[in-house]
């Protein structure tokens, strides 16, 4: 089992938060899909010929491609990997790039889960982020998406922004659990160099929310999702059962991805790999038959780290017995000697060999990540 990982790089605008690498130069689409589908050659064997079971269009803003397309990146793949009958693959749209038509035809190339940037339902916090769509759109979006036979539908939430209290964060998220969706994600914002946003937090134009007002907006989202039948299965993200990502949860359960454009990311069980985050060095270097990028061998000790982030940020957790297996008694003693701080606090619970956050732990989850990393 494994999943594929495509970076579309454009947008039409860039958000005045988004740090993730993107340009708005779209004339360059067409040289970027010739290069991706050599790259989709170049790549074959990374996955060792493992059943791709899940398909993933990221960005940027993947949902400007068109369904020709769309059509020769997945006819791509579909021939250089062994794709599953069955894949769940997924499409990043923004709202004002779409359609009942648009829906019916990526439909129709198997495209058969969506995950909508919506951020907030209010037109002026939207103007703020810097986003192209109104909240009328997302409520098209979703019809249109409906009207489609598109059932795996999912939007993205935004809380901690400037001005957002916890009753407008309660009516944005009623204003979520109203509509059809079967899958949400809330990410508090960042502030990170060289955003907007970051440059209107050193000028004093904006500020950061305070961790008490923060801690509210995120215990309301896990109450509201349990009373609306939502699982909170992992930090940021919410589903109705059975509609989990599966993309997603790959990414905790070590399963093997691949990664394709710049500045994706790659994993095969034993190493990393990440293109660089340049389109033109990646167009270029793609075109001259090499690969683009840098990467490291995995020791055991960033094994054993990396297994104890990804699995502390789900529902699930540690599996004790499992670790101590896998990375050694020693590893594994010192593991639990840490963990044992946050039970007594309150921020961990342990049910058999299972070790988990709490919701105070998963709000606090990068301080205790670091701290309960093993050492060299």
């Amino acid at each position: 089992m494994a999943g594929i990982y495509i970076h579309f790089p454009f947008c039409k605008i860039r958000c005045n938060y988004c740090d993730f690498y993107s340009i708005i130069k779209i004339g360059f689409i067409d040289e970027y899909l010739s290069a991706l589908e050599k790259e989709s050659k170049l790549q074959a064997g990374y996955l060792n010929s493992q059943i791709v079971e899940t398909i993933y269009f990221g960005g940027g803003t993947p949902s400007i491609l068109g369904e020709c397309e769309l059509r020769k990146v997945i006819e791509s793949l579909n021939k250089y990997y062994r794709i599953a009958n069955n894949s769940e693959i997924t499409l990043e749209v923004n709202p004002d790039d779409v359609n009942s038509e648009y829906f019916d035809k990526i439909k129709s190339l198997g495209i058969n889960r969506i995950s909508i940037g919506v951020q907030s339902f209010d037109d002026k916090t939207l103007e703020l982020l810097g986003r192209r769509h109104n909240s009328k759109q997302v409520y098209e979006c979703v019809t249109s998406a409906v009207k489609a036979d598109i059932q795996n539908i999912g939007i993205d939430l935004i809380y901690g922004l400037p001005g957002l209290d916890a009753k407008a964060w309660r009516s944005t998220l009623n204003k979520a659990f109203e509509l059809p969706i079967k899958h949400l994600s809330a990410y508090h914002l960042t502030y990170e160099k060289g955003t907007v946003f970051y440059k209107y937090l050193l000028e004093g134009k904006l500020f950061k929310t305070d961790e008490e007002e923060s801690w509210r907006q995120f215990e309301m989202i896990h109450d509201l999702a349990n009373e609306n039948n939502f699982e909170h299965y992992e930090i940021s993200n919410f589903a109705k059962k059975g509609f989990y990502s599966k993309h997603n949860t790959n990414y905790w359960n070590e399963t093997p991805y691949l990664g394709l454009g710049p500045s994706a990311h790659s994993f095969n069980g034993y190493s990393r790999k990440w293109n660089y985050s340049n389109l033109k060095q990646y167009i270029n270097l793609i075109n001259s038959n090499k690969l683009t990028g840098e990467g490291e061998d995995l020791t055991l000790f960033n094994k054993a780290n990396e297994y104890i982030i990804t699995r502390l940020r789900t529902k699930i957790g540690i599996d004790f017995e499992n670790f101590r297996k896998k990375y050694g008694e020693d590893y594994n003693r010192i593991l639990t000697n840490n963990f044992e701080k946050y039970l007594t606090s309150g921020h961990a619970e342990r049910r058999n060999n299972f070790g988990f956050l709490t919701l105070k732990g998963w709000f606090i989850s990068d301080k205790i990540m670091a701290e309960l990393m093993v050492l060299k």
